[in-house]
């Protein structure tokens, strides 16, 4: 982590959100940040590795926010429309933030 905030501060960069996981003995970061383009730039020329780089739903959490459930109806929405989320998280500015396998569709699922 430390590697991946240095890169990109240095670069410039913002980390708006970020999802990370430990699986044995690597771990997956998603990150959300503006220009993806830019931020893979910084973090191969810091010699890390970046296996993908894809879009993300990013919505803003003002309506409902703090209200139980709401999450639920969110995944629900997009469950129902037969989309997959490949991850979930939430971000800066009460933002969630989503990849699915069809962005498209699930953005049309949650009325974006």
């Amino acid at each position: 982590m430390a590697d991946i905030g240095e890169a990109l501060g240095n670069a410039g960069i913002n980390i708006e959100g970020l999802c990370g996981v430990g699986l044995g003995d690597r771990g997956v970061i998603h990150l959300l940040v503006e220009d993806g383009a830019a931020a893979r730039a910084a973090l191969e020329g810091a010699g890390l590795t970046v296996e993908t780089e894809s879009s993300a739903i990013v919505s803003e959490v003002s309506e409902g926010a703090g209200t139980p459930g709401t999450m639920g109806k969110m995944a629900r929405a997009v469950a129902d429309a037969g989309i997959n989320m490949q991850a979930v998280y939430l971000a800066t500015n009460n933002r969630a933030v989503a990849v699915t396998d069809d962005n498209e569709r699930a953005r049309a699922a949650l009325g974006m």
